[in-house]
């Protein structure tokens, strides 16, 4: 895990932009760590072709050149490309991937760096959603209430990836690719793409992405994008449901984007480093020609459809040959589950049983390389919002586009109280 302060900085910067298709949100976090190298990318329609809508989320590793680059660039490369120009998105993202990599590979400030990014990205045109993916942030998509993943983690422990980056004359090493690097494909990276004799898709680490084709329909409600510093603390299906028990509140995309940062902040990072990293989030509302009171009816409508048929499932089997204890327990469950993650509610992991405090404790920490940049914020500053219509976000970039001006306001930025683990492990941790 990198370094981290003694203080997280909570402030977030945030932006909103909406059309007839799409509502989005997004929110960025410093967090635990010394210095932001998140970048993501929100447009409602792309320069070059009005009818595309395309959103990103680049986690920076090594520092934060890259994930800027990418964030500016990566949209351009896709929709400029001879493939996009013949219809052939997935292999317009495929090309734009690399060829983003090999303007890195020739730009001064990063060839020669120990320095990348993951890429999620998301584009929608003519009622169809393409996921490219490199690396471990992830895109999740809502379909009535259920997560249907976009993307998967790209990990030196997965066995496709395992036996590229053998062929390719690397080894996997703890979990890491040469004992160092906790992705299998990313852009830049440099050090583990010197096979000259071999192809860019085939290296040690490859930018070459997964593509994901979805049909767009009236039941995919909105898409998430996200980095891991929200992956590692929430599964797909718990951010699906957090984020539409608010939409279905009626909270805005906003709000929603920050508390759920807020959730996944950890109070400190003494055990696992769970909950300690950057944190990003684009949320995409598929409004789909609703106006945003439609959507929001829409999205209430079938989440009380689904609470008729549990409520009949919960029925069904209190009368009939499962037991009662059985039927109880399985209200129980749903009403825990309700409570914790749809009712605002942190999971409070004190009150789980052992076994899921040691799930909890033994999760997969934020792997990432360990750098040396120390841009520390001020913690008590109030947060960033801008709203606009195209807005592309480099995080802190020098280089982002001219922003609308900003408006101050204050969030609840303290990471709930409910996210805490038990004393008794604290003292377990300090004494191994």
């Amino acid at each position: 895990m990198g370094q981290t302060l003694s203080e997280p900085v909570v402030t977030k910067e945030g932006s909103v932009c909406q059309s007839s298709e799409y509502n989005v949100a997004s929110c960025a976090m410093q967090g635990w760590r010394i210095s932001m190298e998140d970048s993501h990318t929100q447009l409602l329609s792309c320069p070059d072709d009005e009818k595309t809508a395309f959103f990103a989320v680049y986690d920076g590793h090594g520092g934060a050149r890259v994930a800027q680059f990418a964030g500016m660039h990566l949209h351009k490369r896709v929709v400029g490309n001879e493939q996009f120009a013949k219809g052939d998105i997935p292999n317009a993202i495929k090309s734009g991937f690399l060829k983003i990599d090999e303007d890195l590979r020739n730009d001064e400030e990063t060839k020669e760096q120990m320095s990348g990014t993951t890429a999620v990205t998301v584009l929608i045109r003519d009622g169809k959603i393409y996921c490219g993916n490199a690396g471990d942030s992830r895109a999740v998509l809502c379909e009535q209430g259920k997560a249907v993943p976009l993307s998967f983690d790209h990990k030196p422990t997965n066995e496709p990836e395992v036996q590229r980056i053998v062929s390719a004359g690397g080894w996997v090493e703890s979990g890491r690719v040469n004992g160092n690097l906790a992705l299998s494909r990313a852009l830049g990276d440099f050090i583990f793409k010197t096979g000259e004799d071999i192809k860019p898709e085939e290296q040690i680490v490859t930018a070459y992405p997964d593509v994901i084709e979805v049909e767009l329909t009236r039941d995919h409600e909105f898409i998430v994008l996200a980095c891991d510093g929200v992956w590692d603390v929430l599964t797909n299906e718990q951010v699906v449901w957090f984020v539409r028990s608010r939409l279905a509140s009626g909270v805005t995309p906003d709000k929603i984007c920050e508390e759920l940062l807020n959730r996944c902040l950890a109070p400190d990072c003494e055990l696992s480093g769970v909950g300690c990293d950057n944190m990003t989030v684009v949320l995409v509302c598929l409004l789909q020609g609703d106006t945003p009171e439609q959507y929001l009816e829409r999205v209430q409508r079938k989440s009380i459809v689904e609470e008729e048929e549990f409520g009949e499932i919960y029925h069904q089997s209190s009368s009939s040959g499962v037991s009662n204890n059985q039927a109880e327990l399985l209200k129980s469950l749903h009403d825990q589950i309700r409570m914790q993650l749809m009712g605002g509610v942190g999971v409070d992991f004190e009150d789980d049983d052992e076994g899921d405090e040691e799930e909890h404790a033994s999760k997969g920490g934020v792997e990432e390389v360990d750098d040396d940049k120390t841009d520390e914020k001020d913690p008590k500053s109030e947060d960033s919002r801008q709203s606009k219509e195209n807005f592309v976000t480099p995080s802190q970039s020098p280089e982002s586009p001219e922003k609308s001006s900003a408006e101050g306001r204050s969030s609840d930025d303290a990471p709930p109280s409910e996210f805490r683990v038990p004393e008794a492990e604290k003292e377990e941790a300090k004494t191994n």
